[in-house]
């Protein structure tokens, strides 16, 4: 029987998975490997019934270019029952699979991890390797690599987003805008400087000083106010949904969301409409201090997961793909697949990623003080200054508190 290879996807979805897949999949086949997927990650690897299909060239070369993700994901995590009781091992035997390939977040890799050890316990050795993916480009590669996904839901991202700011310009209203982002601001920060939005709120902006639902509506209410002075009638607020994360318990109780959380015990931001919250907020605001402007929700999330991938996406995920192949030869594995700023293909292993006390991997934020953020904050926003102050009474009766400096405590 053939040597076999069996590649599953993990978490949700990010442009460029099918890329990933099916480049992995050409290379493997061009060396005589049979090449499997497994629909449903991990899940079908916990199943008597796994739902699997052969890759073969053609496949491949039908998918590579799409959005979502051919093989359907899931984000099972296996508990240590499920390992004693659920583990299909037959599916490794029988199929005589010599390598697993996880496409995914830490999670999934971690997991690939396990399952590697598992078999070896059982005397069928395995090498896997893993694609990581994310559009929150969170994860901390090094040299500020972006994880797969990031440039194409960015794009996406920015399409809207500057249709959202037209919609703003042409009516003279003023949006709300929540934007993807468990825990770091990349997305919506990038979107939003894509789109030359007066403001933008991401959690790494709070560096020095903790996050509150005041200070978010305070920050959206000074670009508005300075608008107003500047006579510009309209404009846009992104606000990341990653500033949730950085709540206290009390702010999140005042906030009036009631959060449920997934199998990873990440509240699940999916299930509510964040840039509705934070509209009535800054509306409620905006009739207290009798200005007579209105603002609307918008949300971007699952709208960006599922898109063709751009050019960039297209490359690296071609590269990556074909980079698992040279890993493996190398012998490598429990690894992560890693792509340098000159193109070498190198294995990453999470323990050089993960925090040496907790094990967790920290996530990688916006870098706010670097020269390119700075200039956006600089010379694209529009927020209250010490210079302000006499324009903004006309609107507000302490215009101190909402200089834009102050609020961060900058």
């Amino acid at each position: 029987m053939k040597e076999t290879i069996i590649i599953l996807t993990g978490g949700g979805p990010a442009p460029g998975m099918n890329t990933v897949v099916g480049s992995i999949a050409k290379t493997f086949i061009a060396k005589g490997y049979r090449v499997l997927g497994i629909n449903g990650g991990y899940k079908g690897i916990f199943s008597k019934n796994p739902n699997i299909v052969e890759l073969d060239f053609i496949l491949a070369d039908s998918i590579f270019n799409r959005g979502g993700s051919y093989l359907v994901m899931s984000r099972y995590k296996p508990t240590a029952e499920d390992f004693e009781k659920n583990f299909n091992l037959e599916l490794f035997t029988k199929n005589n699979i010599k390598l697993l390939i996880t496409i995914g977040g830490d999670d999934t890799a971690s997991t690939a991890n396990r399952v590697a050890k598992f078999l070896h316990e059982h005397n069928h050795k395995i090498s896997n390797i893993h694609v990581p993916k994310t559009i929150d480009n969170d994860l901390p590669l090094p040299l500020q690599r972006p994880t797969f996904g990031y440039e194409s839901a960015k794009a996406e991202g920015a399409r809207l987003a500057t249709t959202i700011y037209e919609d703003a310009r042409t009516s003279n209203n003023w949006f709300i805008i929540c934007a993807m982002g468990r825990s770091a601001g990349h997305l919506a920060f990038g979107i939003a400087s894509a789109a030359h939005y007066p403001m933008t709120v991401i959690p790494e902006m709070f560096n020095k000083t903790p996050i509150t639902l005041d200070k978010i509506i305070k920050l959206s209410i000074s670009a508005i106010v300075k608008r107003e002075i500047l006579g510009i009638k309209y404009g846009t607020v992104m606000i990341s949904e990653g500033v949730f994360h950085e709540l206290s318990n009390e702010e999140l109780t005042n906030s009036g969301i009631i959060f449920s959380y997934d199998d990873h015990g990440h509240p699940e931001l999916g299930k509510i409409s964040k840039a509705h919250i934070f509209c009535e907020l800054v509306e409620k605001r905006l009739k207290e201090l009798k200005i007579g402007i209105k603002v609307r929700p918008v949300e971007l999330g699952y709208e960006l997961r599922c898109q063709s991938p751009v050019a960039y996406d297209l490359v690296y995920c071609t590269e990556l793909g074909i980079g698992v192949y040279q890993l493996f030869t190398e012998g490598n594995t429990g690894c992560m697949v890693y792509i340098d700023h000159l193109g070498k293909v190198k294995p990453l292993y999470l323990s050089e990623i993960q925090d040496p006390t907790t094990g967790k991997i920290p996530p990688r934020g916006v870098s706010i003080d670097s020269d390119r953020v700075q200039a956006v904050i600089k010379n694209i926003f529009h927020f209250i200054t010490e210079s302000d102050y006499a324009a903004a009474s006309k609107y507000l009766e302490n215009p101190e508190e909402y200089d834009f400096n102050k609020i961060l405590n900058w």
